[in-house]
């Protein structure tokens, strides 16, 4: 069983001649020109393989071309799509780097050892990303940056931040 990890998502198309625009979540977000083929999830589930034609840096994303999507029609059929990758391919990381799949779930406490919740998502937003994290129904948004994150022990399952449990 393949192992796949989420690294973007296709949105609405980009001119008439079958390119869109993609969402990256790899650092920078060139990198995932790099694979030459992806494997687009759509809504049902469906994961199916396409080959990069062309594609290029565009605004804080990407615009791509798949080989066989030749105009807007085309294109607009895989809006919403997830690009995954199988594990297996992606690089080596370096010290204090992580992928953000493996964070999902792992509980985040603070320094001063107040448990804050569980990882449940990331959003991207325009000065960095920020960590999602849950607990009984709240929300805490935790930016994700050397800064604030700590430590991250994927064996025992905790992330460490520097993050108040309230701020004032």
């Amino acid at each position: 069983m393949v192992d796949w990890v989420e690294l973007g998502r296709v949105g609405s198309p980009f001119g008439i001649r079958g390119w869109v625009h993609v969402r990256s979540y790899t650092d920078p977000p060139q990198a995932l020109l790099d694979y030459p083929e992806w494997h687009l999830r759509d809504p049902s589930g469906e994961r199916l393989p396409r080959r990069v034609a062309e594609g290029r840096p565009h605004g804080p994303g990407l615009v791509v071309r798949f080989e066989g999507f030749e105009d807007r029609n085309a294109a607009e059929s895989l809006k919403g799509a997830v690009v995954e990758v199988p594990r297996a391919a992606l690089p080596p990381l370096g010290e204090r780097q992580h992928y953000r799949v493996d964070l999902l779930g792992l509980s985040v406490r603070n320094l001063e050892g107040v448990e804050l919740g569980v990882l449940d998502h990331f959003i991207d937003a325009p000065a960095h990303p920020v960590m999602v994290v849950l607990q009984d129904g709240r929300e805490r948004w935790v930016p994700l940056t050397p800064q604030h994150l700590v430590e991250v022990d994927q064996a025992s399952g905790r992330i460490v931040v520097d993050w108040p449990a309230e701020l004032e």
